[in-house]
């Protein structure tokens, strides 16, 4: 009785520690599921959270305004700038005085006066892109020009000193006649020469140049030049603008007309073109280049801005036209004032109203609008480091606004969306992110490396699919069992070859060996079937030649006849070249499809991504495919259906789920290789389904750009959406795989 109440006990015990052991065991497993969901759903988060600021637009942060008593009451101002920490501002008055105000103080920290300005009214300005040059037109027909610089210093407790310097770089007499200059723009060439262009009061466009002319010995002599260019021009001038070199000048007039004057021979200005840039020949107020010298804004009268530039075009005489490529959101008052950006794409206009906006070209979109003043705007300006601006209202007040607006050049329109980009002839899809100037003007389109991305999937699966599917097909039924014991290990280690292995040999051995013998590549695709074919009629007609191969070695009788196939189409390539692609493929793509051959292109992708996908898909398919109940086979074979029927009307459809399912991981695993795209094609970005060309992939780009990607910049944040895009793509996949295979599964789990 004891001894069976203690066996009762143990048992109890026993019994105990399993149930705790399956609830533990149930539990770990459960936690393990959660903790990666949770880490699935947090770098997802983490993406989503570093995309969203691309989203975001922008904000002033500050505003800071300076009554027209702060500055020398002498006279009223007439330019305005702010140096790159938005903490100095310089004022230019009518009186041709220059004071330096502390924006923080709100008081003149350093003044300028010049003997040659003395008795003199200030009656037009402009300043460069650059914020250094200014030029000042006066009303006896002279220009002064000046630089202005900004010295930075830190004192031994680290604090910032900034020291502002004037200094007067020219005092030109221009007209003879000694009208005002009510218009002027002054730029400085590569020797420190300027170019003033102007307009006097009385309507004339004065053109004024010095320029260092070079001899054989190397020693130049400054040659000073003067030109009236009124005569080319039918209306009157309103406003004009000339590139940073000085050597392209264009001119707006009150019919609407935009002209172009080539002075980069100073001694011989030409007029090139002139173009209707408004609407029923509306009056142009203001025109402005932008950094890059590319494009050139023009507002009228009426407060519409639009953007020109020139573009090749071979129906012209001169071989390009000029072309209006963005029009903005219309202020609806005539546009007094507009000012580029020295770091991006961005500019800001100021009208007659007292609004001003802020612009960005390359989207074509607002980015920010300023509040109203009712005042007219005078002059804005642009901070250097593009994240402020300082107005000046036509009643002297100075209001300096500072601004976040970290990724302007980025919308949902230019990462999915065509943009007509400077220099192109439409709107297109491109990336580009970086450039060789400051002047680049970045093109982060998706849509190339999206299309890349499909394109080279397509590829490595055409070539993947078929050859893992029948391959694992035959292993699994019709081969003999020592035979599958040998391949499929053999075939399964493949998938243990680094993919940079794979993309190395693709790119550096494949390519070129695939260059040199396309033409017989392209006849083995004919010629392979056909050795097969015929090695399936010998071995059963003629069952003697089958040189003692048993029954399931049937692929170890086809292979010497598949190497000969493609010896021989190799031998053959370049009589089916010479018949076919007259003796060159390369050239008659080119005549006959507009097609260029790119050495490390798609075909080369199909190859060296195939064979990192076809170890994934023939090991599951094969799975699969030995999983089907072995009864149904048999049923089958003794209902009077051959092998063959037996393995196409029921193993494939029992084993479709496993197949299906395989397929789709392989899939999955083609869109997210980096390494063998990245080396085994040109990485171009290009919009082309063409197999003779190379692509660009999303990981492959995230792979190139991210050395390039400034920590929370554009470009890094951009990269972090097109990460995104593969993780919603992979999971796109993942779920119709397992949405289909349950379908199939529930379909077939019957039979």
């Amino acid at each position: 009785m004891n001894l069976s109440s203690s066996n009762k006990n143990k048992k109890k015990t026993v019994h105990k520690r399993a149930v705790f052991f399956d609830k533990s065991a149930g539990w770990i497993i459960k936690s393990g599921g959660v903790l990666v969901i949770l880490a699935v759903a947090s770098i997802l988060v983490f993406i989503l959270a570093e995309s969203y600021p691309l989203l975001t637009g922008a904000s002033i942060t500050n505003e800071t305004e300076l009554e027209p008593s702060v500055f020398n009451p002498v006279g009223l101002p007439v330019l305005s700038a702010i140096d790159e920490y938005q903490e100095i501002i310089f004022v230019a008055t009518d009186s041709a005085t220059f004071d330096f105000i502390n924006l923080n103080s709100k008081k003149i920290i350093k003044s300028f006066r010049f003997d040659e300005l003395k008795g003199r009214t200030v009656t037009s300005s402009s300043m460069d892109i650059s914020g250094k040059n200014i030029a000042l037109g006066l009303d006896s027909g002279n220009v002064a020009l000046f630089r202005l610089i900004y010295l930075t210093e830190f004192d031994d407790n680290d604090n910032r000193i900034i020291s502002p310097e004037l200094s007067l770089a020219g005092f030109h007499h221009i007209d003879s006649l000694n009208h005002q200059i009510i218009k002027v723009d002054y730029q400085l060439n590569e020797d420190d020469q300027p170019s003033v262009a102007a307009i006097t009061s009385d309507g004339r466009l004065v053109f004024y140049s010095k320029f260092r002319e070079y001899s054989l010995l190397g020693d130049g002599e400054i040659r000073e030049y003067l030109f009236e260019l009124s005569d080319n021009i039918k209306d009157s001038p309103t406003d004009l603008s000339m590139d940073s070199e000085g050597e392209k000048l264009f001119v707006s007039t009150s019919g609407g007309l935009l002209y172009y004057f080539d002075v980069s021979d100073k001694s011989a200005p030409e007029s090139l073109t002139n173009i209707l840039a408004t609407e029923n020949k509306t009056s142009i107020t203001k025109i402005q280049f932008l950094l890059g010298d590319q494009s050139i804004i023009v507002g009228d009268v009426k407060g519409n801005i639009n953007s020109f530039m020139k573009v090749l075009d071979d129906g012209s005489e001169r071989g390009w036209k000029l072309v209006k490529f963005h029009t903005f959101e219309s202020q609806n008052s005539a546009i007094t004032s507009l000012s580029g950006s020295s770091r991006n794409k961005s500019f800001i206009a100021g009208s007659e109203d007292g609004s001003s906006m802020l612009y960005y070209l390359t989207t074509g979109k607002t980015i920010l609008k300023i509040d109203e003043r009712d005042i007219p705007v005078k002059n804005v300006t642009i901070s250097p480091k593009s994240n402020g601006a300082i107005i000046l209202y036509a009643d002297g007040l100075l209001s300096n606004y500072e601004f976040e607006d970290p990724h302007p050049e980025v919308t949902l329109g230019v990462l999915f969306n065509k943009v007509w980009y400077e220099g192109y002839k439409q709107p297109e899809y491109v990336w580009q992110s970086t450039g060789g100037s400051d002047a680049f003007e970045s093109k982060l389109s998706l849509v190339p490396l999206i299309l890349g991305t499909f394109k080279g999937t397509l590829y490595a699966m055409l070539f993947a699919v078929p050859l893992a599917i029948l391959g694992a097909l035959y292993l699994s039924t019709f081969s003999h069992p020592k035979l599958k014991r040998k391949i499929k290990p053999t075939v399964e280690l493949m998938a243990a070859l680094p993919s940079v292995v794979i993309g190395f040999i693709g790119g550096l051995w494949l390519a070129p060996l695939l260059e040199r013998i396309l033409p017989g590549a392209l006849l083995s695709v004919f010629i392979l079937p056909l050795m097969i074919i015929l090695g399936v009629y010998i071995w059963n007609r003629f069952p003697k030649l089958r040189f003692g191969f048993k029954e399931g070695y049937e692929v170890l009788f086809i292979i010497p006849l598949l190497i000969l196939g493609g010896f021989i189409s190799i031998e053959l390539g370049p009589l089916f070249e010479s018949l076919i692609f007259g003796g060159d493929y390369r050239l008659w793509l080119s005549d006959y499809l507009d097609q260029n051959y790119d050495q490390r292109n798609s075909i080369v992708v199909g190859f060296a991504m195939g064979f990192a996908v076809i170890p994934i898909i023939f090991t599951m398919c094969e799975d699969a495919l030995t999983s089907v109940p072995q009864h149904l086979s048999s049923a089958s074979l003794a209902l009077g259906a051959s092998k063959w029927q037996t393995a196409v009307r029921v193993i494939l459809p029992t084993a479709s789920p496993g197949i299906f399912s395989a397929i789709m991981i392989g899939l999955g695993r083609a869109v997210g290789e980096t390494m063998i795209v990245l080396m085994a094609t040109g990485n171009t970005p290009i919009l082309s389904f063409s197999p003779f060309n190379g692509m660009r992939t999303l990981s492959a780009n995230i792979a190139v750009e991210i050395p390039e990607a400034p920590y929370h910049g554009t470009l890094y944040r951009v990269l972090f959406v097109s990460a995104g895009l593969l993780f919603l793509l992979t999971f796109i996949i993942n779920t119709i795989a397992e949405i289909v295979r349950q379908r199939l599964r529930k379909k077939y789990m019957h039979i």
